[in-house]
């Protein structure tokens, strides 16, 4: 009688890290999400004010710059202006920031002192 609670026992263990096994890998391969703008500023002094904004907001919504303004060197087409890309751990949670109250803002902003073209993209899980 022992013996059967004992493996019963070591059964209901095994299943239950087995459970938790699948749910710490399926959150690792979760897709990335990525914001990328292409952006040509056309009144620096208002854009200054945007990007002050962004840099409160974006890591308080879980983002991270990867990339915001530096070098690029075109391969093929027209050479951006300025380039951002950030990165957030889903594409939910980056849809999440761009529609959120902080960054809806921070938009009249943004229109007022640049032209850009942003989008939002689903990376590839790890």
């Amino acid at each position: 009688m022992q013996t059967q609670h004992t493996v019963l026992l070591a059964m209901l263990v095994g299943f239950g890290l087995g459970g938790l096994a699948v749910k710490v890998l399926h959150a690792q391969a979760r897709a990335p999400g990525y914001m990328i703008a292409e952006i040509d500023v056309i009144d620096e002094a208002g854009y200054k004010k945007f990007v002050e904004g962004t840099s409160a907001t974006v890591p308080a919504s879980g983002g991270r710059y990867i990339v915001r303004g530096g070098r690029t060197s075109v391969v093929n087409g027209a050479s951006p202006k300025r380039v951002a890309v950030i990165h957030w751990e889903s594409y939910e949670k980056a849809q999440s920031y761009f529609n959120s109250e902080a960054y809806k803002q921070l938009i009249p902003l943004r229109d007022k002192s640049s032209n850009a073209r942003i989008f939002v993209i689903e990376g590839v899980a790890n």
